[in-house]
């Protein structure tokens, strides 16, 4: 795809309606972005394209026109569209044209000419993006090592992508969430559904202070099964690198998978109990050639990432003797209250208060209710 030096509000532009409008065709993406291409990203031109037009276009890229696609073409009205598109004033359209567009998207041959989403782009960087996938019934073991993983990125510039579904997804935005990273979901629905409902407070923590959520479809798009390998490009398309963990043969995560050797990104898997039915997936894909990922640091190396951190050493200056202390015997792994007291050389009162003075400095977190970690 041609280099886009192009940037507008999208929100106050024109082109914004037509843009709407191309997202209620339902037509191929891959399509879209053809016709669009072959009028040089002129997105009114594209939309009032006449039968030889796309005859034309048809020659060139050696496509077929889509059925019906100039008389369901006629039937939509570009105001009624936009209206529609932006009932929820929190929704916005990010556009092939914008300057915030992911870049590595630009890149897969069927990449969606606009996003609506919801949530703030400012703070989202692209240049260290992994896509988390996984079952949907994943395991408790799966979760946790999923979790450790994760939470080795700790406030760095990691940002996590996956598709807000049950199971590995959901587990993956609330560590990217706990662990201070900027996390993206990707939907198969419009933005004013949460799918699926018990997923509503990951939602709403992504949106209000932790990323964004895309989708390709506009407001009242109900959950439609074939819209999820649709969302399942979007979420390895964006991103450099896919960590699958936990994955039967025939299932979403092995479609991202697949997707992910397509563009040509690293492929990652987190092994488990070979006795799990959602392990067969993943060592399939270690025989074809996947890495093998049992902590952070396997990531960073297969990446050959740069990874942003906090300095420590400014941190630790701020921190008393106590402070330093708790630090040192939780670093490795979580502790409970009375197996930090066991070790360290301070009374209860004082432990309980430097614990309490760690959570607030957002450098420990308690898990459970019970045990204190990094």
């Amino acid at each position: 795809m041609k280099n886009i030096q192009m940037k507008f509000d999208t929100k106050n532009s024109d082109k914004a309606k037509y843009y709407a409008a191309f997202s209620y065709l339902n037509t191929k993406t891959v399509f879209k972005s053809k016709l669009l291409e072959y009028f040089d990203f002129d997105v009114k031109r594209a939309w009032l394209c006449d039968k030889n037009d796309l005859s034309e276009l048809c020659k060139k890229e050696d496509l077929s026109i889509p059925r019906n696609f100039l008389s369901q073409k006629s039937k939509l009205d570009i105001e009624e569209c936009y209206n529609k598109a932006f009932l929820d004033k929190d929704v916005k359209l990010l556009t092939i044209e914008d300057e915030k567009y992911p870049p590595l998207l630009k890149e897969i041959p069927d990449y969606p000419i606009s996003l609506y989403y919801k949530g703030n782009l400012e703070n989202i960087s692209f240049d260290c993006t992994l896509a988390v996938v996984g079952s949907r019934n994943a395991s408790v073991e799966a979760k946790i090592a999923l979790d450790k993983i994760i939470s080795s990125f700790n406030r760095t510039n990691i940002t996590i992508v996956s598709g807000l579904a049950y199971g590995i997804d959901a587990q993956a935005h609330i560590s990217a969430i706990k662990n201070n990273l900027k996390t993206i979901g990707v939907i198969g629905c419009g933005l004013d559904i949460v799918y699926p409902s018990q997923n509503r407070q990951i939602y709403e923590d992504i949106i209000n202070k932790a990323g964004v959520i895309f989708s390709e479809y506009p407001l009242k798009t109900p959950p439609m099964g074939h819209n999820f390998p649709q969302r399942n490009r979007i979420v390895t398309g964006m991103s450099k690198g896919t960590l699958v963990a936990e994955a039967q043969m025939k299932s979403g995560a092995m479609i991202s998978a697949n997707l992910t050797l397509d563009y040509n990104r690293e492929l990652m898997c987190m092994p488990g109990n070979i006795l799990n039915p959602n392990t067969e997936g993943i060592y399939h894909l270690i025989k074809q050639g996947a890495s093998i990922v049992v902590n952070a640091q396997d990531i960073i190396n297969q990446m050959d990432w740069e990874i942003i951190t906090q300095q420590k050493n400014e941190t630790n200056a701020k921190l008393n003797n106590s402070q330093k202390k708790v630090l040192d015997i939780i670093s490795i792994e979580a502790k409970s209250f009375d197996e930090i007291m066991n070790v360290i050389d301070i009374d209860t009162s004082e432990l309980m208060i430097t614990l309490t003075e760690l959570e607030i400095k957002g450098i420990i977190l308690q898990n459970n209710g019970k045990y204190y970690k990094c």
